[in-house]
């Protein structure tokens, strides 16, 4: 660690500062979720390995076949009761049932239990984030905050996302998430330098690796601020220099979500959470997508089509799945990389945009340390105990938590 006035600093992993050579990395576990499912006839891959052949929704992931799972067939029983978007996302993560008539009731989801079991040991028990607000209103007799939070501290409170970057960064590297007139690079220097007379040279080269990265995100959030795209970082401005946007929609979404996902990595990479959900965007989603000049309908619409907008669309969030999974293939700890010693859940409330929960879109990349074996598709679609909480119970087995039951599985996924 790191530490200078107001600010501690988890450091990456180095092989100098191993207790033994029988250490091993710890197992992370993430989930990104997008909401309102995908393109009917090009979510699918086929094949093994590096030959694995990939639907057009998914060509993003060119390259990571080998660190891939991708499993079709899993459901949520308790999902298909409302058939509704908010009853079909709120308990993605626990299987639990849901309470209707506005009532608020879910169940503990997977990344919260992880938490508690995992979260003393780091700064930061779990890091949920989000890149769409809330919405707190009823829709067919269900809460719409169903739609709006996938991670849930206990069957009554869905964890709160973070939204702004610069505070998701602040609650990594500082004290108190506040404002601060020296910046957490600046903060640890002293104590970095002490700790580089104490390492060896491959490490002092992985510890200025590691202090650009940061200071990268750093200078990014800043500088976001001062070209005026108020979406949660610090602002520079008095007021916005363009037209306000529709509420709920941020200005720059592709910047947004890179700069989340980098807050995934450093938080990863530092140890200073193991556990991170990233909702880039609502079940019954209002976003809209200028970048991609696909901005004449909002992401829940378009989604009961299958038009070439939202394939588009539909890569778009892919690809942040692949940044995000490339960046920590990257990062080098030991023998593996940080991927391979990282779980990335990637899911949908549904397969398609016409509530198709039947069978729900799933993707796990990385090697769980070493528990998993990529290069595969899964099919469960003609077995019998297909629920999605066997796949929970397999993750969770990964990370050394052992539960009799979750949700309404009983028995984890052998194949898993």
């Amino acid at each position: 660690m790191l530490r200078g006035l107001g600010v501690s600093m988890a450091l990456p992993w180095l092989e100098s500062m191993r207790a033994s050579e029988s250490e091993k990395a710890p197992v992370r576990f993430g989930v990104l979720f997008s909401g309102n499912g995908f393109h009917s006839k090009e979510w699918w891959a086929k094949g093994e390995g590096k030959r694995m052949e990939l639907g057009q929704v998914l060509a993003p992931l060119k390259g990571l076949e080998e660190k891939m799972l991708f499993v079709r067939g899993l459901f949520n029983a308790e999902a298909l009761k409302g058939n509704i978007h908010s009853s079909q996302t709120g308990n993605l993560l626990s299987g639990a049932p849901l309470a209707s008539g506005g009532e608020i009731r879910s169940g503990t989801s997977i990344d919260q239990l992880l938490a508690q079991r995992y979260g003393a040991s780091t700064k930061v028990p779990s890091l949920v984030l989000g890149c769409e607000k809330s919405n707190p209103s009823v829709h067919k007799n269900y809460s719409m905050l169903y739609s709006s939070h996938i991670s849930w501290s206990s069957p009554t409170t869905p964890t709160p996302l973070e939204l702004y970057p610069a505070l998701a960064f602040d609650r990594l590297f500082k004290d108190e998430a506040s404002k601060a007139d020296q910046s957490v690079l600046d903060a640890v220097l002293t104590d970095a330098g002490r700790l580089r007379r104490d390492i060896s040279t491959g490490d002092q080269r992985k510890l200025d690796e590691y202090l650009d990265s940061v200071r990268d995100v750093e200078q990014r959030i800043a500088n976001a601020g001062k070209r005026g795209q108020l979406q949660g970082w610090r602002p520079t401005l008095d007021k916005p220099n363009m037209a306000r946007p529709a509420d709920g929609i941020p200005q720059d979404i592709a910047e947004h979500m890179r700069l989340m996902s980098d807050i995934v990595v450093l938080g990863f990479q530092t140890d200073t959470t193991r556990i991170s959900t990233l909702k880039l965007n609502n079940d019954h989603s209002s976003l809209r997508f200028p970048n991609l000049g696909v901005d004449y309908m909002i992401h829940h619409l378009l989604s009961h089509s299958d038009t070439a907008d939202w394939l588009k669309v539909n890569q778009f969030f892919l690809e942040q799945l692949a940044y995000l999974a490339k960046k920590l293939d990257s990062i080098q700890e030991g023998p593996r990389t940080l991927l391979d010693n990282t779980m990335l859940l990637y899911c949908s409330s549904m397969l398609t945009g016409n509530h198709e929960a039947r069978q729900l879109p799933v993707i796990v990349l990385g090697g769980g340390g070493g528990r998993i074996r990529g290069g595969r598709v899964l099919d469960y679609r003609e077995k019998p105990d297909r629920q999605m909480c066997r796949l929970y119970l397999s993750l969770m087995d990964k990370m050394d938590v052992r539960l009799k039951q979750f949700g309404d599985a009983t028995q984890p996924l052998d194949e898993v």
